[in-house]
């Protein structure tokens, strides 16, 4: 008997939730015609209204971008130092390279960490300029060829076309450099002394300026 009287609820919802949905639909098409009504009665205060909602959605829109712009650059300028950057999860400085791309013109950034991520962290497209692939190592030790080698992986494979960047809170081996050095595929590597320039945003991974070459002499010893 339970049973049965759970069923007949769930239909009765279900013919409740229908009986809105018609509703709805009939208040939607009253309106239209109405509306239809008075702009062939009215065409000049028709088109005054619509002018008039077309600069209100436009202004809202460009209010909208102009708050988050200011909000982006807030948490930007409250996160420029390295010594916060060390106290950071690695999600966290995921957020803050994706947020540092958005503030420097990549557009379509989208962060993708976690379980399945395939090796990249954040996605973006420069414009003008193609796909670019980013993997974000929040390290204090540093950044090894193994990892390395993950990461030009994923960009023969999964991620090919794209432009890869390998940005880290530390520094990489002397054989991760061996490894940058000889992929075969775009790479742009920001360490440590390179990532406190592109907080400050006197640096930018964007082609107009490109990150400097590494150079065999200059690796650290470990």
């Amino acid at each position: 008997m339970a049973r049965g009287s759970g069923r007949g609820k769930g239909r009765r919802a279900s013919r409740g939730n229908g009986d809105r949905w018609f509703l709805a639909l009939v208040g939607v098409l009253a309106v239209g015609a109405l509306v239809a009504e008075f702009a062939r009665a009215h065409p000049g205060w028709a088109a005054a209204i619509a002018c008039l909602l077309v600069v209100l959605v436009v202004g809202g829109l460009v209010l909208r971008h102009r708050a988050i712009q200011a909000a982006r650059l807030r948490f930007l300028a409250g996160n420029a130092q390295l010594e916060k950057v060390d106290r950071m999860t690695g999600t966290q400085f995921e957020h803050l390279v994706a947020e540092r791309m958005s503030a420097d013109g990549f557009r379509q950034v989208r962060e993708r960490g976690g379980g399945g991520d395939r090796g990249v962290d954040i996605t973006a497209v420069a414009p003008g300029h193609g796909r670019y692939a980013v993997q974000c190592k929040r390290y204090s030790k540093s950044v090894g060829a193994p990892e390395v080698r993950d990461f030009l992986g994923a960009l023969a494979n999964t991620f090919a076309g794209h432009t890869g960047v390998l940005v880290t809170s530390g520094r990489l081996t002397r054989q991760a450099r061996q490894e940058a050095l000889g992929a075969r595929e775009p790479l742009i590597v920001i360490e440590r002394d390179l990532l406190a320039d592109w907080l400050l945003g006197t640096y930018s991974p964007l082609p107009a300026g490109p990150a400097p070459r590494l150079v065999e002499g200059e690796e650290p010893a470990t």
